[in-house]
């Protein structure tokens, strides 16, 4: 058997900087295509293993070169490799320090390797997230002309309104033809929709931010979006559990679906008032609500049955 060895890197919007635990080697290359294509053509599949930090779109060309030459590869959130860092009692920080930590990091944990990167998928992320942006946009605009009071202010801001209303709706019309195209994505989608509370703009969302949906456990995916309570005991002190970290817009899109599911559907109805009542907490039952309709979507996509 092959022992693995663990590659870290360092991303920024400029270069990569590696660290071959093997070799001991570090290397800094131009965060480009055909230099990327270059470095990863030098890994062995069957060997080496790349452990990056998330850092949004400056990783994108790495994962693409990586999942092509068949390089298996993990992304970890920034704020744990940052405590693992202070864990080592390392001080100082620089991008080849980063790189040797985070090659470390890998041995020590020795994470299961990412899917490849899908187009589709990465479109979704894309138009989902600017749609997001133009919605923001316009709840501003909204706001504003909730206070506006001069005439030519008034009209400028409908006309800004009615112009991103129309944008938001074609990105809409966009995201819904991706899903239709891919036939698995495509029944995904309708089994979202089947359960109560989810509109099209949340199983969007869903299908853009949580590919791994149907894939892991309860635990795991309400951990992953942030809807795992954690406990906050220490001595004789005893505090109320708390969701924390996660993925916020996921979790935002099922807080939404949650207060309409409330409203509409009688099982999370009777499930969240007996919660409400219990606790003496309205938002801790519909955060109750929330994981419950994320676990049913997780075993509906799972199962390939839709909400009953």
């Amino acid at each position: 058997m092959i022992a693995q060895n663990y590659v870290g890197c360092d991303i920024s919007k400029q270069w990569l900087d590696f660290f071959d635990e093997t070799s001991g080697r570090l290397r800094r290359i131009d965060n480009q295509a055909d230099t990327i294509a270059a470095y990863v053509a030098g890994l062995d599949p069957s060997r080496d293993f790349v452990v990056m930090e998330a850092t949004g779109v400056h990783d994108r060309l790495l994962r693409h070169a990586l999942a092509k030459a068949g390089v298996p590869f993990s992304r970890h959130n920034p704020a744990h490799t940052h405590h693992y860092s202070k864990s080592t009692r390392r001080r100082a920080k620089t991008d080849p320090l980063d790189a040797r930590m985070l090659s470390d990091y890998g041995r020590r944990y020795q994470p299961d390797a990412e899917p490849a990167p899908r187009e589709e998928g990465e479109q979704l992320q894309s138009l989902t997230g600017h749609r997001d942006q133009l919605v923001e946009m316009r709840a501003t605009l909204k706001t504003q002309l909730s206070e506006a009071f001069e005439a030519i202010v008034i009209t400028s801001l409908k006309d800004l309104i009615g112009s991103l209303d129309a944008r938001i709706k074609a990105l809409e019309g966009q995201i819904a033809d991706i899903i239709r195209q891919a036939e698995d994505t495509a029944r995904d989608y309708t089994l979202m929709v089947s359960v109560p509370g989810v509109s099209k703009v949340g199983a969007f969302s869903l299908l853009a931010l949580l590919p791994e949906l149907g894939k892991r456990s309860p635990k795991a995916i309400a951990a992953l979006v942030g809807l795992a309570p954690f406990d906050n005991k220490s001595g004789k002190l005893s505090r109320r559990s708390q969701i924390q970290g996660g993925r916020s817009r996921v979790r935002r899109a099922l807080y939404m679906a949650a207060l309409t599911a409330i409203r509409t559907c009688e099982r999370f109805k009777t499930f969240y008032t007996a919660l409400a009542t219990r606790s003496g907490s309205k938002k801790l039952a519909i955060i109750a609500v929330a994981r419950k309709l994320l676990v049913v979507l997780n075993a509906i996509v799972r199962d390939k049955t839709a909400f009953a």
